[in-house]
C-alpha cells in the first residue's frame, strides 16, 4: 500500500526567522510581530523530554480512593472521622495487576482529596490513615501502591488536593507551608513519581475562608524533588481538557496562548484573550494572532469508568459503547486518556470494573493492533512528528475505490495522534492531503482499520425504581431568599430518595448546595438528612442520585436551592427531579 501525502498549501514563512530553529515548551513573540510570524513561530514550539514521554503514554489510570469511598460521597466536608476508613481487604497488587493487564502504563492515586484525609501517615495532620482502624493505624496506602508499581513495572503518579476542608489553617499562608510539607513527604519518601496532579479546586475551609495558592512554590518544590515528573492541570506541563466527560476537542492544539495558572500573570492575560480551559478554540489562528506568547501545554482527558469519581454501590461502569467513544474522542483527538477506576470499600477494584477494563482492552487490541491493507476499512490513524512541533491546521483523507478518488474524512488538527472513523468502504489505496500547515508539515498515516463499534446501551441505570404515581402538582417557586422545587401527590408515597439531573449548559443552571424536605399534608415540612451537596456538579454534570438513610412516607417532596455551581442564590432556570421508590 502506498500512503500518498499531498501538500496543497503551506503557511508563509516569516521573514528573517531561521527555518530550523525550535522552541522548547514555548516562545515569546517578538514585539510588533505580525500574525503570519506568530503562526510560523507557534508551529516550531516543541515539548520537553518529560512532556514528550508523557504524550507517548496513551492510557493512565486514576484511582479515586479515600474517605469518600466509605461515606458514599463525591466531595467530603472534612468532618469525617478517621474511624470510617477501614478497607479490610485492600490489595494494591490487585489494582496494578488489573490495570497492567488492561494496557495502562501509569496509575495516579488520590493521596489526599478535598476532605483532607491523607492516605499516608503524614506528620502534618492527624486526619490520616494513622488515626484509622485499618491495620491498627500502621498502614500506608501510598507505600503499598509504590511496592506494587515496582513489582509490575507500573509508573506512579500522585494527586494532592490543594483544597482542604479539614485543615484549620486553610485560608492563610500557613496552609501553603502545610501543603508544601505534604508534597515534600510524598515526593521524598515514595521513590520516583512521574506525574503530580493538582486541580484548581478552591472552596471554603473550616473557617469559611478561601486560600490563595502559591502555585509557583508548589511547582518549584516538585521540580526540586522530582525533576523528571510532569505537573498536571495547574502546572505548565499538562492541561485539563476542560470537561470530565471523556471528550477532547475536534480541534485540539498542544500549542496554546492560554497561560497556565502557575504563572502570576495568567488571570490577566487569559481574561484579555477571553480564554479559559473550556474555551472551544485554544490554538487557532484567531487566538494566536492576538497573543504575545504560546506554550506547549498538551491536553489530558480525565473521566471516570463510572458516573461518579468515587465508588458507589448503586453505580455500574459505563457500557462499552460509551468506553469506545471515550477512546476515540480522547486518544483519537491528540490527548492522553486519564481513566478513573475507583476501588471499593473492601479496597479492591470491583469485579464489574475489572470486566469492563478487560473488555475495553480487548476492543482496543482487536481494532487497532492489526493494520488493514487496502480492502474494507472505516478508520484511519494519523500522527505528526511532534518533536518538530504541531503544524497541520487542515487536512482530508481520500481513498481510491472503483477507479476514482473519493473523500472519506476531513479534520483540522492532528498532533500526537488522530483517529477518524467513516462509513466502511472497499479501498484500493488511500491518500492524506494537508490543506493548511504552519510551516513544513511532518505527518503520516499510521494505519487503516476496520473498527467494530459496540452496540449502544443506556449509560445511567438506577437500582431504585422511579415513583410510579403521577403527581398532582409540580411547583417551582423562584423566591430570591429560598427558591425551591416541589412535587405533590394526592396520597402518600414511600420515597427512598431522588435523582437530580442537571440542565445542560452553564454551571449557573446547576444546583450545588441544597436541602430536602418532605410533608404529609403540604403544610408541615420535615427536613431529610442528606449531604446537602451535589459534589463536582459543574465539571461532571451527570445525574446525581441521593438515597435517604431510611425510606420516608410523604405526599410532597421539596428541593430547596441554597446555591448554584457558580455560587449564586437564584435557582436554575430548569429543574429535573425524579423521586425514587424503595428497591423492589
Amino acid at each position: 500500500m502506498k500512503h500518498l501525502i499531498s501538500l496543497l498549501t503551506l503557511a508563509c514563512a516569516a521573514s528573517g526567522v531561521q527555518a530550523e530553529e525550535l522552541f522548547v515548551k514555548g516562545v515569546v513573540f517578538p514585539e510588533g510581530a505580525d500574525s503570519i510570524t506568530k503562526i510560523e513561530l507557534a508551529g516550531r514550539v516543541v515539548p520537553t523530554p518529560q512532556q514528550l514521554a508523557w504524550q507517548q503514554r496513551p492510557l493512565t489510570a486514576f484511582l479515586h480512593f479515600g474517605m469518600n469511598t466509605f461515606t458514599n460521597r463525591e466531595w467530603g466536608d472534612g468532618k469525617e472521622s478517621p474511624e470510617l476508613f477501614n478497607p479490610k481487604s485492600l490489595d494494591t497488587d490487585q489494582w496494578v495487576r488489573t490495570l497492567k493487564d488492561a494496557g495502562f502504563e501509569m496509575v495516579i492515586l488520590t493521596a489526599k482529596h478535598h476532605d483532607g484525609f491523607c492516605l499516608w501517615p503524614t506528620a502534618t495532620t492527624s486526619h490520616s490513615v494513622a488515626s484509622s482502624p485499618w491495620r491498627d493505624g500502621k498502614g500506608d496506602v501510598v507505600a503499598d501502591l509504590r511496592r506494587s508499581c515496582d513489582k509490575y513495572g507500573m509508573k506512579l503518579g500522585l494527586y494532592l488536593s490543594p483544597w482542604d476542608r479539614n485543615a484549620q489553617c486553610y485560608g492563610s499562608e500557613a496552609y501553603n507551608d502545610l501543603f508544601v510539607a505534604q508534597l515534600t513527604e510524598l515526593l521524598t519518601n515514595y521513590g520516583k513519581v512521574d506525574e503530580v496532579w493538582f486541580d484548581g479546586a478552591c472552596g471554603e475551609g473550616p473557617n469559611g475562608k478561601k486560600q490563595v495558592y502559591d502555585w509557583l512554590r508548589f511547582r518549584d518544590t516538585m521540580r526540586d524533588l522530582q525533576p523528571d515528573a510532569v505537573l498536571a492541570i495547574t502546572g505548565d506541563d499538562v492541561r485539563w481538557v476542560g470537561n470530565e466527560g471523556g471528550r477532547g476537542r475536534e480541534t485540539e492544539w498542544s500549542v496554546t496562548p492560554l497561560v497556565p495558572k502557575v504563572y502570576a500573570f495568567a488571570d490577566s492575560v487569559n481574561k484579555a484573550l477571553d480564554m479559559n480551559e473550556m474555551s472551544p478554540s485554544l490554538g487557532g489562528r484567531d487566538v494566536v494572532s492576538r497573543a504575545s506568547q504560546v506554550f506547549w501545554w498538551p491536553a489530558e482527558v480525565d473521566v471516570s469508568i463510572r458516573p461518579g469519581w468515587f465508588y458507589h454501590e448503586t453505580e455500574q461502569p459505563h457500557p462499552m459503547s460509551r468506553m469506545a467513544r471515550i477512546y476515540l474522542e480522547s486518544v483519537g483527538r491528540n490527548a492522553t486518556l486519564l481513566l478513573n477506576i475507583p476501588p471499593d470499600t473492601d479496597g479492591l477494584i470491583s469485579p464489574a470494573d475489572c470486566q469492563r477494563l478487560a473488555e475495553f482492552h480487548n476492543w482496543i487490541q482487536t481494532n487497532f493492533q492489526k493494520k488493514q491493507l487496502p480492502g474494507r476499512i472505516n478508520c484511519v490513524e494519523l500522527r505528526e512528528d511532534i518533536t518538530q512541533g504541531q503544524r497541520v491546521e487542515q487536512f482530508d483523507v481520500e481513498v481510491l475505490a472503483g477507479g476514482s478518488w473519493q473523500k472519506v474524512a476531513e479534520g483540522t488538527t492532528i498532533g500526537n495522534r488522530r483517529i477518524l472513523t467513516f462509513d466502511p468502504v472497499d479501498a484500493d489505496s488511500i491518500r492524506f492531503n494537508i490543506l493548511s500547515s504552519r510551516g513544513e508539515p511532518r505527518a503520516e498515516i499510521v494505519g487503516t482499520y476496520l473498527v467494530k463499534m459496540p452496540a449502544a446501551e443506556s449509560d445511567f441505570k438506577s437500582p431504585y425504581p422511579a415513583v410510579s404515581a403521577t403527581p398532582v402538582r409540580k411547583l417551582y417557586v423562584a423566591d430570591k431568599q429560598q427558591p425551591y422545587y416541589e412535587i405533590v401527590w394526592n396520597k402518600p408515597q414511600t420515597l427512598a430518595g431522588f435523582v437530580y439531573t442537571p440542565a445542560p449548559g452553564e454551571a449557573g443552571d446547576m444546583i450545588y448546595r441544597y436541602d430536602v424536605e418532605v410533608s404529609a399534608n403540604g403544610k408541615k415540612w420535615t427536613k431529610v438528612e442528606t449531604t446537602g451537596e451535589f459534589g463536582n456538579i459543574a465539571a461532571n454534570p451527570i445525574p446525581q442520585e441521593v438515597i435517604f438513610s431510611a425510606p420516608v412516607k410523604a405526599r410532597a417532596i421539596r428541593l430547596l436551592i441554597r446555591e448554584t455551581a457558580f455560587g449564586e442564590t437564584l435557582a436554575p432556570s430548569a429543574i429535573s427531579l425524579t423521586p425514587l421508590a424503595p428497591k423492589e
